[in-house]
């Protein structure tokens, strides 16, 4: 009977150890496997500067931040939202606050304690714990690993996968299950670059003289090749060789998505957001004589360094003769993005096992006792908090469905 209850639960990030915990709950011994030597490490590393846990925006907006995944993934969120994994936080023993932006942070910003303290609590519940164990093969009931150059086979009455997606692969998400999976028969989209830079091609002096400096207080419009223009504010840095940083990762998927079929992506850069085109026109037209165009330009409406550069980046000096003209120029930068990061560099990944593969549950159905939790189902979402959320929502889910397959 010990073994009819046994659960092997493979990787040791936020999704395993969520689903870990409520099967541990349920009364079944569980066991979780990791290829690194410790858990959580790209949780912990993405708490860094600042351990965003999820948001606190109303739920009907807070689901479409899954795009066309959002229906798909509702079932699991719902069942624990943003509002039940900072309570389940709390019962940690950690405190969390809202910042201005509407992001969820532990009190202390930091993940590390919060971690040890849900690894505390997962080992005094009786969760066993084997690292080193990267997964090279896998059946109905049994999966193979390469434990330090030895193959060990386990055996459990279920299996739940949580061994996410493709992006940082030092830190144990390297997709190899991908192809593990498809031996099965399993349905995989292919695994992309999401919440990820794009190259573009600026000039040399602009990489010279700008490359990595923040672009604050600017917005971005962006109109899809099948949609209506998205807009919004936030910040990026312009790198070497093209963009990155938090308001491009909101704007990823659709730009991805634009130059996989159209092989580049252009979008529009407002460096003044907070006015409008007449405001600036009104500004602009305060000409001191003698003065320089810079010095004009820092007076009048606060452009100078990166903002500036842009400016005569994209813009020819035939157009921005007249404050109308200027003021048009700094309302629409053009920005030609021609190719995505590549998925080592990526915050997240897109792609995994397909909504057709799993059941409600998340068990896969080539696979019956195989569940799917976290980034290796095939969803993506921005950054913000999202993507954790998501992760912990998908592998309470796969708990859920285990509790159903072994006790009804």
């Amino acid at each position: 009977m010990q073994q009819q209850k046994s659960v092997m639960v493979i990787g040791a990030g936020p999704a395993g150890l969520m689903a870990a915990e409520r099967l541990c709950a349920a009364g079944l011994k569980v066991d979780v496997y990791d290829a690194k030597p410790s858990a959580c490490r790209k949780f912990l590393l993405a708490g860094v500067g600042g351990m965003n846990i999820t948001h606190s925006e109303p739920y009907d907006d807070f689901i479409l931040r899954y795009y066309d995944k959002a229906q798909w993934l509702d079932t699991s969120i719902r069942d624990f939202d943003a509002d039940a994994l900072r309570q389940w936080i709390h019962d940690l023993g950690i405190d969390t606050f809202i910042g201005t932006s509407g992001r969820v942070f532990p009190s202390d910003m930091k993940a590390a304690p919060l971690l040890r303290h849900w690894l505390k609590r997962l080992r005094d519940a009786g969760v066993h714990f084997h690292m080193r164990h990267k997964m090279i093969e896998l059946k109905a009931n049994q999966a193979t690993f390469d434990h330090d150059g030895e193959q060990v086979s386990v055996n459990a009455a279920a299996i739940i996968l949580a061994m996410g997606g493709a992006s940082w692969p030092k830190l144990g998400s390297d997709g190899a299950w991908h192809k593990v999976l498809a031996e099965q028969g399993v349905n995989l989209a292919p695994l992309e670059s999401a919440n990820c830079g794009f190259y573009s091609d600026w000039s040399d002096h602009l990489q010279r003289k700008f490359a990595g400096s923040p672009l604050k207080d600017m917005a971005f419009t962006f109109t899809p090749l099948e949609g209506q223009p998205i807009v919004r504010k936030g910040e990026c840095i312009v790198t070497k060789d093209g963009l990155e940083g938090s308001l491009v990762y909101a704007f990823s998927k659709h730009l991805r998505d634009t130059i996989k079929q159209a092989g580049e992506a252009n979008l529009l850069i407002d460096l003044l957001p907070a006015f409008s085109e007449e405001q600036l026109i009104s500004k602009l037209k305060k000409t001191k004589p003698k003065e320089s165009f810079s010095k004009y330009l820092k007076r009048t409406v606060g452009i100078s360094g990166i903002k500036s550069a842009l400016l005569y980046e994209t813009h020819e000096k035939t157009t921005w003769q007249t404050p109308e003209g200027l003021a048009r120029c700094l309302k629409a930068i053009p920005v030609r993005l021609n190719q995505v990061k590549p998925i080592e560099e990526a915050i997240s990944s897109a792609g995994g096992v397909c909504e057709s593969s799993v059941d409600e549950y998340l068990m896969l159905k080539h696979l019956p006792g195989v569940f799917c939790a976290g980034e290796m189902l095939d969803w993506e979402a921005p950054t913000g908090g999202y993507l954790l959320t998501a992760c912990f929502a998908t592998g309470h889910r796969a708990a859920q469905g285990v509790r159903r397959y072994l006790i009804g």
